[in-house]
């Protein structure tokens, strides 16, 4: 699915790369909270999951060191607030009143972030990653295939020594990999051959000029990004963080004049405004586009993730990146970069890296974009929206019902992707069709992306696993 921004002469690379929600704006099956040790017998508010996220920064500040940490139960749509109290004080009454369900729990949020660091200081191994779990109140830790042996004994040791009940610890089939090779695809030549990524988010620099967000892995990778593989380059790297503390890159358009819209295309010549930068809230539901798998859905699952990627440049060595989130939504090599946001059309992080595929599923880490912004002084604005080599125009129909909403097509090789349309969808809920190389049936009468490769380090087809939501493989 692509989406373009519009200089002046040419259409060139997308407007964020983000697809039609519709595609995974499934029905999924309620979650239940758990609601042991709770505090309150007041009705908890219901809320969107960006509003129990502003709700949740300010109770933060209201409940202080009583705060333990938060999530979004989407199936009740209720904020539920951890606190460390023993009493009905003032603050947890407040909480109440305001709207959350209160429950007490025992570990501190000092305590946690205290574990997560003994866990930097003494399982820094390649193949690792911790981040708080307020559903369990615990630190989750995660290790890939290759943590065996010594080093699985050394991880294992380190977080019995955290005490009972304070971390869990859980395999994962797969290995933890940055996804470089990318929404809409983007390309560099680099040492070793062609490098493939993905556009995150068009946003403005600090100066003004048209810029975009990507994954900082791929501005350290390369310095120059085209929107074609043969292509001549079109934008250049201004800043990259990688490894450390984040995971994104600021790309400045080559052209002053690059009308670079905050908005993406859906296809079928719609397009969804992206309105606003929003932080991750654990338990909501966040859709991920890619340019190897295309779209995917599924719940924030953790954050101020600790991912600990073997180095690409030294066989022994590790690169940790901190301050991430932590999902259950798939992603193969090719999207890195790719835009990860909300159903209202808020972004709210970059692909940085994971484990597992879209077959199989596994755990995949985003950069938060909030962070992303504030380190780079960029802004999500409006630079303008349009067509773009005429396959871009229009604005997604707002009643457009359930059956004309897509799901996610068939992706090169087979495999139909049928998914329920949410009835409820919004005008930025409906899928639309691929343009360029992207190919599909959807469900309805709109088709989801499909195939698209490219060669080098990303020569990536999409192959339909008969899921609600696309699938590629390597």
């Amino acid at each position: 699915m692509s989406h373009k921004r519009i200089p002046k002469r040419k259409a060139a690379i997308a407007a964020g790369s983000v697809a039609a929600l519709g595609a995974a704006a499934i029905l999924l099956p309620h979650a239940n909270a758990s609601q042991d040790g709770s505090s309150t017998n007041a009705a908890p508010r219901v809320l969107k999951a960006t509003d129990a996220s502003n709700l949740a920064s300010q109770l933060q500040n209201l409940l202080g060191d009583a705060f333990a940490g938060s999530y979004y139960d989407s199936g009740t749509q209720q904020l539920v607030v951890n606190v460390i109290s023993g009493d009905k004080n003032n603050v947890v009454v407040q909480a109440e009143k305001a709207g959350a369900k209160v429950r007490e729990v025992r570990n501190s949020l000092a305590a946690l972030k205290a574990g997560a660091q003994t866990l930097k200081a003494k399982a820094t191994i390649p193949g690792t990653a911790w981040a708080i779990d307020p559903k369990t109140n615990k630190l989750a830790v995660t290790a890939d295939s290759t943590v065996t042996g010594a080093k699985w004994d050394r991880l294992t040791s380190t977080v019995k020594s955290l005490g009972a009940d304070m971390a869990t610890v859980k395999k994962s089939s797969g290995t933890f990999r940055t996804k470089v090779a990318g929404g809409d695809a983007i390309f560099a030549q680099a040492q070793g051959g062609t490098v493939r990524c993905s556009l995150g988010f068009n946003v403005k620099a600090s100066d003004g000029s048209p810029a975009f967000l990507t994954a900082g892995h791929c501005g350290v990778a390369a310095k120059q990004w085209s929107d074609s593989e043969t292509g001549q380059p079109i934008a250049t790297v201004d800043q990259a963080t990688f490894p450390g503390d984040g995971d994104f890159s600021l790309v400045k358009y080559d052209d002053p004049n690059t009308q670079a819209a905050s908005e993406v295309n859906t296809g079928d010549g719609k397009t969804v405004q992206i309105t606003q930068a929003a932080d991750a809230t654990v338990g909501e539901t966040v859709f991920r586009m890619g340019s190897t798998t295309g779209l995917h859905d599924g719940q924030v699952t953790g954050l101020d993730a600790t991912v600990n990627f073997q180095s690409e440049t030294d066989p022994n060595g590790v690169d940790t990146v901190t301050g991430l989130i932590q999902t259950n939504v798939c992603a193969e090599a090719g999207d890195s970069g790719g835009s990860l946001f909300t159903q209202d059309g808020s972004a709210v992080g970059m692909t940085s890296g994971g484990s597992g595929d879209c077959t199989n599923g596994g755990e995949t880490f985003f950069q938060p974009v909030t962070t992303a912004l504030q380190a780079t002084g960029a802004t999500l604005g409006d630079g303008g929206a349009g067509a773009g080599a005429g396959d871009q125009a229009g604005t997604a129909d707002p009643s457009a019902s359930a059956g004309d909403q897509a799901g996610g097509g068939d992706a090169v090789g087979g495999g139909d992707q049928v998914g329920t349309a949410d009835p409820s969808a919004t005008a930025g809920d409906e899928a639309g069709n691929g343009v360029g190389d992207q190919s599909g049936n959807g469900v309805g009468d709109q088709s989801g992306a499909g195939d698209q490769s490219g060669t080098g380090a990303g020569d990536q087809s999409g192959i339909g696993d008969g899921s609600s939501s696309l699938t590629g493989s390597q």
